[in-house]
């Protein structure tokens, strides 16, 4: 039986590998595989300063047990101890837990992801990836109120896929039945929620940074919050971006 939790939400982010089932991080010849690792590792960073925003849910990293991903986890958390102060440093130490997962496919991944937290006694949880670095913390709220409301929530990408996906009261779809290289797997779930009769909500349409156009969206989002006087979103992404196209990895 699921231990009672007294936090009832998970917020769990998977980081992804530069090739995932169906996906990759491929943005352009200016790019070279260490510029990928560096720049991966600034969305990872990101994201991580975006969810500790939130306040409520329990919040996870999983990451698949390879010695290059195992690596990056180790510098990221010890940048962003020495990078965060006063609460956001206490978030990070308090409520950001990191567990291992097996290398495997990335319908398994998921898999193991929710039934862990489920089995933990959570009763939502939501998943996002690792090449969302503008996904802000308005965004992840609005998925956890209607997540509350519904049995899941689907965040959709402009390609058909998912940048977000949250389901509440149990794990109700078994993820790693599905070929996550199909150019529908979008439909695919979602068909899958409503042939057993489950209610879901959908985010709007966002987008995970893996090709080069997508580079102009992250773009546009990064000078947005600068207009706005915020400084804080996305900005290692912005600092790696800015050293790999001023040539300097």
């Amino acid at each position: 039986m699921p231990t009672k939790k007294k936090n009832d939400t998970a917020l769990a982010i998977c980081i992804q590998e530069i090739t995932e089932d169906g996906s990759e991080l491929s943005l352009g010849d200016e790019f070279s595989l260490e510029a990928l690792s560096f720049l991966h590792q600034a969305f990872i960073a990101d994201t991580i300063n975006n969810v500790l925003d939130i306040p409520g849910p329990d919040i996870y990293m999983y990451y698949a047990d390879y010695p290059h991903t195992r690596k990056s986890v180790e510098t990221i958390m010890h940048y962003l101890s020495g990078r965060f102060s006063g609460k956001k440093a206490k978030a990070l130490e308090d409520r950001l837990k990191v567990r291992k997962l097996e290398p495997e496919r990335w319908g398994l991944k998921m898999d193991v992801v929710f039934r862990e937290c489920f089995d933990d006694g959570y009763k939502h949880v939501i998943f996002i990836g690792s090449r969302t670095p503008t996904l802000n913390g308005k965004m992840l709220k609005l998925a956890l109120k209607l997540l509350k409301k519904s049995d899941a929530v689907f965040g959709p990408t402009v390609e058909g896929r998912y940048y977000l996906i949250g389901m509440s009261g149990q794990y109700h779809v078994n993820l790693a039945d599905f070929d996550w290289r199909s150019p529908r797997i979008y439909s695919e779930v979602a068909e899958k929620f409503n042939e057993k009769g489950l209610s879901w909500s959908e985010m709007e349409m966002w987008y995970a940074v893996e090709h080069p156009e997508d580079l102009e969206f992250l773009v546009r989002d990064i000078n947005q919050y600068r207009l706005e006087g915020d400084e804080d979103k996305a900005r290692e992404t912005e600092k790696v971006l800015e050293r790999i196209l001023n040539r300097h990895i």
